[in-house]
């Protein structure tokens, strides 16, 4: 497995942590539908959440959050929206939001955190 997608990874599992601990509840990890994958999808506050993970080793390639661009945010809406109709009744029927875990993991130090929440509802 490549660097980065080891990394991505981590970062995964770190983020899917971190949002736990803030009350969401996951109910999927890297979810494939048609045309695409959600990285979490959970369900906070009432609301059906999917959760895009970027991760970064360091600043140089620019901010995680800078990486979310108009297209991916349609992508993410439409998973949710085709994950949402399989779910059972009581999650078919629940607002949605799209939310983004932005994970720095240096080479030393401990692992950095910013959730945006609702990006694009």
């Amino acid at each position: 497995m490549a660097a980065k997608d080891l990394l991505g990874r981590q970062g995964e599992t770190l983020a899917a942590a971190y949002v736990a601990e803030r009350g969401y509840q996951i109910l999927a990890r890297n979810w494939r539908g048609l045309g695409g994958e959600l990285d979490l999808i959970a369900f906070e506050s009432g609301l059906l959440v999917a959760v895009e993970v970027k991760t970064r080793s360091s600043l140089a390639c620019g901010y995680p959050l800078d990486a979310i661009t108009p297209a991916k945010l349609a992508r993410m809406s439409r998973l949710l929206g085709q994950w949402q109709r399989r779910a059972r009744p009581p999650l078919r029927r629940c607002e949605t939001r799209l939310d983004v875990v932005s994970v720095l993991l240096p080479r030393f130090g401990p692992a950095r955190f910013e959730l945006t929440r609702g990006i694009w509802s």
